[in-house]
Parts: structure tokens; sequence; C-alpha cells
């Protein structure tokens, strides 16, 4: 069982999907690669890529269940 992320978390991540959605893999690495050109702290960073691959998951097996 994880973590919860906190609003400001999912705000953020919500307004880069909303940006740079075809951006972003199920990857974590590559995720964390593209958000260090866009946010300086290590923490926020790392939990962003979390939850955006953690989201495009979720997003390629309702993809896949249709």
């Amino acid at each position: 069982m994880g973590r919860i992320k906190t609003t400001l978390i999912k705000r953020i991540t919500k307004e880069l999907m909303k940006d740079f959605s075809a951006s972003f893999t199920t990857d974590f690495d590559k995720n964390q690669e593209i958000l260090v050109k866009i946010i300086e702290s290590k923490k926020f960073r790392n939990s962003i890529a979390g939850y955006l691959t953690r989201l495009k998951k979720v997003e390629a097996s309702k993809i896949k269940k249709e």
C-alpha cells in the first residue's frame, strides 16, 4: 500500500498532463528526465514522476480493456 499524494502534487500533475500529456510514458525514469527541465525540487519531481507514471498505467489499462 502506497502513500497518499497531496493535493499540491495532484494539481501540478493534472496541469502537466494537460500541457505535456503526449510526452509522458509509463516509464518512471523517462518521466523523471522530462520533469528535470520543469521542476527544480528533487522531492517534488520524484513524487510527480511517480504519480504521472501511475496515471499513465491506469490510462493504458483502460484503453487495453476497451
